[in-house]
């Protein structure tokens, strides 16, 4: 069962009673930072400290113990998943979402927004009926400039840019 932004905590409940487990504090607290969009960092792509942060800030009470065991168990069931934005980057956790939305990743903000479109799936044809290789998932994060960030007066034609933001400004989904 793959969730694709369920706010609400009863979509988690229902998982957790399905898969024969509890709903504890921790994995509400979990499953509350991840859905924070108020959060300082502006990104929904978070490291298991900031997981950790997030749930303090909205008035859990979550090690990182914890954290990391609720946030494996929520991996397991489909309703969080993994993502790797950089080599070397920290492990960060985002609610789960289909692999045909991908990451792209401003190099100068350090904004992540998810793109929704047909390459994942062209992709996934090409290997099959190109190279007789079966996808089971896909893993995609584009590197560039966001449009804010661009230099001034170079975003293409994208509207309401002014070269000015900050990380905390980008809705990332």
């Amino acid at each position: 069962m793959t969730a694709e932004r369920p706010h609400d905590e009863r979509v988690l409940a229902t998982a957790l009673r399905d898969g024969g487990h509890r709903l504890t504090e921790a994995r509400r607290a979990v499953w509350a930072a991840l859905h924070d969009d108020g959060a300082s960092s502006g990104s929904s792509h978070l490291t298991v400290d900031e997981v950790t942060e997030r749930a303090h800030v909205l008035g859990f009470r979550l090690d990182r113990a914890s954290a990391y065991r609720a946030l494996s168990l929520l991996e397991t069931l489909e309703l969080v998943r993994v993502s790797r934005l950089d080599a070397g980057d920290a492990v960060r956790w985002e609610i789960a979402h289909p692999d045909e939305h991908f990451h792209l990743r401003c190099i100068t903000c350090g904004a992540v927004a998810h793109h929704v479109g047909t390459l994942v799936a062209r992709i996934r044809e090409h290997l099959d009926e190109g190279h007789g290789f079966e996808v089971a998932t896909v893993s995609l994060t584009v590197h560039g400039q966001c449009a804010r960030c661009r230099p001034h007066g170079d975003t293409h034609g994208v509207a309401g840019t002014d070269g000015r933001h900050t990380p905390h400004d980008v809705v990332a989904g």
